[in-house]
């Protein structure tokens, strides 16, 4: 064999010794609707390909499975477990909430099961929101509705009251529903309770509407936005083909990742032109964007591009940055950008056109979750109370590989993911739009 493989073990966290037994009732048969006890010798590969061709030495990360455990760290019926929505809304929330909800309460038989409201600022004390004590009754039809019923907020809250607070709602686990900004405020929350000696479990559960955190394949509430962005883009066909020389511009969400302007364009088919963050692109020149729509309308009488928010950034490089509560830089509106200079363009050349912009973006964020995302929120909720259960902290339940895993909040918010520029599905939407693979002056 000519290369040098290594498997590296990334354990996770845990408060200590797991001496309850479980209350689940496992055996290795497929009629049994938990499956099967996880062993904590059982590990899944953060690679799914390798290129035997190399001859440096090849380092596989390998990471705890998901799964129950036949020995628990937290006594089930002495348990308060609580859940946090953080950051913009995403097909999904209710779902995930109620899924903790009732694994919590029928399969694990907790003590107490606590809503936290409008995110990390109800871990404050200071804002005088009281916690939610969930039910059965309360979240009977919550997956039926888009949003959080708990509400959700950003920014950061002063680590030491939040500590504080779950100390004094005697709460023994919290599940951080968010995506890197949240894991971060939950890995510093983690730290905290760690530095004083608190036996707390810290969950994250990936929220990103952008599919951008790092070792998630996919993240719920991603089909379901591709899914509603791909009939803004089929209605901005009609729109385009409609009118004389018309050209329909749709602005969707991906603020650093341009997941949904790929999804929406490849599912709709009717995409002429897809602009994401990972591909800069020229606006000006014989080889840049608008000639390239000078031609194509010329050709055929109408057009329809699909931008992600964070594309074309470039052209703001003189404007100031401005953050929010997140700490994210706000991502001036490409959108409008380009709806301005197109425009300017065809004026010069007293080439008439006729340009439908939309922006769907808090329509998509706000619709309930498809079937296929619900069933990721059940799965991704349940893993996670056996994870807490289990006495695990600090870690979060990815989906990746078509596995669910256990991977440490430090390298989950280390940074982004992004679209593969020489991926398959970059390059399926170069093939779908006939694009040119860049756009330059």
């Amino acid at each position: 064999m000519p290369f040098s493989l290594q498997l590296t073990p990334v354990p996770c966290k845990r408060l200590g010794a797991a001496t309850f037994a479980s209350p689940l009732r496992l055996a290795e048969s497929t009629m049994n609707p938990h499956g099967r006890f996880i062993g904590e010798q059982e590990w899944v590969l953060g690679e799914a390909e390798l290129n035997i061709a190399r001859t440096e030495p090849f380092e596989i990360q390998l990471f705890e499975k998901a799964g129950p455990r036949e020995h628990l760290y937290f006594n089930p019926q002495n348990t308060t477990a609580a859940i946090v929505t953080c950051g913009g809304l995403c097909p999904g929330l209710n779902d995930v909430i109620r899924s903790l909800y009732m694994g919590l309460h029928f399969n694990y038989r907790a003590a107490r099961v606590l809503g936290i409201r409008n995110g990390y600022l109800g871990l404050n004390p200071q804002s005088n929101l009281q916690p939610i004590v969930l039910n059965e009754k309360i979240v009977d039809s919550i997956h039926h509705d888009g949003g959080t019923i708990l509400g959700t907020s950003r920014g950061e809250q002063p680590r030491s009251e939040m500590v504080d607070f779950l100390i004094e709602q005697k709460i023994d686990i919290l599940f951080c529903v968010g995506g890197d900004g949240t894991q971060r405020g939950a890995m510093a929350l983690a730290n905290e309770v760690a530095a004083r000696g608190l036996r707390k479990a810290i969950i994250g559960i990936p929220k990103t509407i952008d599919n951008d955190l790092l070792y998630c394949d996919r993240s719920f509430g991603v089909v379901s936005a591709i899914e509603k962005a791909h009939e803004v883009v089929i209605q901005a066909h009609t729109e385009a083909k409609s009118t004389l020389r018309g050209i329909g511009l749709v602005k969707v969400m991906g603020r650093d990742a341009g997941y949904i302007a790929c999804g929406a364009a490849l599912a709709s088919q009717e995409a002429n032109y897809v602009l994401i963050p990972e591909v800069p692109f020229a606006l000006e020149g014989e080889r840049g964007l608008l000639a390239h729509l000078r031609d194509r309308l010329r050709a055929r009488n109408h057009a329809v591009i699909v931008v992600a928010e964070g594309a074309g950034q470039s052209y703001f490089a003189n404007e100031p940055v401005v953050r929010d509560k997140s700490g994210h830089a706000k991502k001036h509106d490409i959108g409008v950008y380009l709806k301005q200079s197109i425009g300017d363009y065809f004026d010069a050349l007293q080439e008439p056109v006729d340009i439908k912009y939309i922006d769907p973006s808090y329509i998509v964020r706000s619709v309930p979750a498809d079937s296929d995302d619900r069933i990721l929120c059940d799965q991704l909720a349940r893993h996670a109370i056996h994870a807490a259960m289990a006495g695990k902290t600090e870690l979060v339940i990815c989906y990746k590989n078509n596995k669910f895993m256990h991977v440490p909040m430090s390298l989950v918010a280390a940074g982004k993911q992004q679209v593969e520029v020489h991926g398959d599905l970059w390059s399926a939407v170069l093939a779908t739009t006939g694009q040119p693979t860049q756009f330059v002056n």
